[in-house]
């Protein structure tokens, strides 16, 4: 009998963080939700980054997930939007340290690899994949569907230790 985890996927962002719970029994994969936090923008920096951490902890203590994923920065061009994408994912991994899970990081090519097999798929291919890996999702905005894949490349690359109900 192999071992249930439940896992919650995160695509930080600091107007929309994208969220995911999935549930991984042996190769085997189902949706449990998702959804989007959304901040005000027009709140201070410290207000909008507490809000995601409050959310983030929130999530945490309602699914009871066994580990999480989290997607990493984009070191783009602008490196202050870079800096402030980093803030926000920073309190996203702080509440998910907080609530005691285990949280992986990856790069958006590693879960676009994950998801599409090719680290160039854009959000259209992801999203199209997601609903074929996850079909009781249903509709979902971008960034739910991008921390659902998050969750997904979460789950093909767990520690073994966590696998066999170890955690």
């Amino acid at each position: 009998m192999s071992t249930t985890i439940r896992i919650l996927g995160i695509d930080p962002g600091l107007r929309h963080t994208g969220w995911g719970v999935i549930e991984q029994t042996g190769a085997r994969l189902v949706h449990v939700a998702h959804g989007v936090i959304s901040v005000d923008p027009d709140f201070a920096m410290a207000d909008r980054l507490g809000g995601i951490f409050e959310a983030v902890g929130e999530l945490a203590r309602h699914y009871g997930p066994h580990a999480a994923g989290v997607e990493e920065t984009l070191v783009n061009a602008n490196p202050r939007s870079a800096l402030k994408l980093g803030q926000a994912r920073g309190a996203a991994m702080a509440a998910l340290s907080m609530a005691g899970i285990q949280v992986a990081e990856f790069a958006p090519r590693k879960i676009k690899l994950a998801i599409v097999g090719t680290g160039t798929a854009d959000k259209d291919q992801i999203a199209f994949m997601v609903k074929r890996l996850l079909p009781k999702a249903g509709e979902m905005k971008s960034d739910s569907a991008d921390a659902l894949a998050c969750a997904i490349c979460t789950a093909h690359h767990l520690p073994v230790e966590l696998k066999r109900g170890a955690a």
